[in-house]
């Protein structure tokens, strides 16, 4: 069994929000509700779900780049932070630890300083933990940008002046500079166009293996994550609710909203069968007892409006929160 380089446990992140705009009365929004997640070198897990359903929170929560409500957190064996016991990596060891734990965000437009060139863009991290003497920085530069296929004339120039995609692969030649283990990417193709996702994705699988790199990638593109992930976990309202292989969740999805979100992927052929799955349209409200999928569940039982489903085993290496899929 591999070695599990990131572990999350019973993961917490709570926000207060006003129920309208003059009212003084708060409701309590649960973004991250109880998640745990074991993450294994070497390996690529998924993570998927509707927009609202947690999946950034949850990645950047991991990283500590988001203070958590509740839950414990530990890389390559050290804790990052206990919160139910008020337990904090002090700041200067939580940089150093950055150096392995890096993010590529959604929007490479606005995650890159419109003010800064590539070359300053690239270099700042590998400055500031001191990975190379100066005289070496700018060498380091051209190797990364010429791995990430950027060319070395384009380190003075400023993110205004690239594609999406160009932009993107600056945002990974600034994760990877650092020579991280672990890299959370935050819905990377999202904002790009069709014909320049597979290279990026295509990028990213080959700075893998060159590497040595872990991934948690976080998408809404089923499409995509079915050819790029090796495990997938798929969240609903700030919770997981079925967890496995990823060619196992495709094959045989046994939660609901599991079925509904497959359902959604366009077949690559005309005479390929479609799933389809029936589904209430979404209520925005979560229920306070119960499966938060019960108010669109066609499956729907008594129970499920009583009792909350915990992730139980429905299959080898295969979770699911259901009571209609675990008997």
């Amino acid at each position: 069994m591999s070695e599990i380089i990131l572990k999350a446990e019973h993961l917490k992140k709570y926000y207060e929000e006003r129920q309208g705009l003059f009212s003084r009365k708060k409701r309590i929004n649960a973004a991250l509700d109880d998640v745990s997640l074991e993450i294994r070198k070497g390996s690529i897990m998924g993570l998927a779900g509707e927009s609202g359903s947690g999946k950034s929170t949850a990645g950047k929560t991991m990283l500590n780049l988001i203070k958590p409500s509740g839950g414990r957190v530990t890389f390559e064996g050290r804790q990052i932070f206990d919160a139910d016991k008020g337990e904090y990596l002090d700041s200067g060891s939580m940089t150093a630890l950055r150096q392995k734990m890096q993010i590529i965000f959604q929007d490479p437009s606005s995650s890159l300083n419109p003010k800064k060139n590539v070359e300053q863009i690239i270099s700042a991290g590998i400055i500031k933990h001191r990975l190379c003497s100066g005289s070496q920085v700018r060498e380091r530069c051209i190797e990364i940008m010429e791995k990430c296929g950027l060319d070395k004339r384009q380190m003075m120039r400023y993110p205004h002046e690239f594609s999406g995609g160009q932009k993107q692969r600056i945002g990974i030649a600034r994760a990877l500079a650092v020579e991280p283990s672990f890299i959370v990417c935050d819905e990377p193709t999202a904002a790009l166009d069709m014909s320049i996702q597979s290279q990026i994705l295509n990028l990213m699988l080959d700075l893998k293996e060159q590497y040595g790199l872990t991934y948690l990638f976080i998408s809404h593109n089923l499409g995509v994550v079915e050819y790029f992930c090796d495990e997938l976990a798929v969240m609903y309202r700030g919770k997981i609710v079925e967890q496995g292989k990823t060619a196992d969740l495709f094959s045989s999805p046994v939660h609901p909203y599991t079925q509904l979100l497959l359902s959604s992927v366009p077949v690559s052929h005309p005479d390929e069968p479609r799933r389809h799955t029936e589904s209430k349209p979404q209520d925005e409200s979560i229920p306070k007892h119960g499966c938060r999928f019960a108010p669109r569940c066609p499956y729907r039982e008594k129970r499920c409006t009583e009792q909350e489903p915990l992730l139980l085993p429905c299959g080898a290496g295969h979770t699911a929160a259901c009571f209609h899929a675990v008997k």
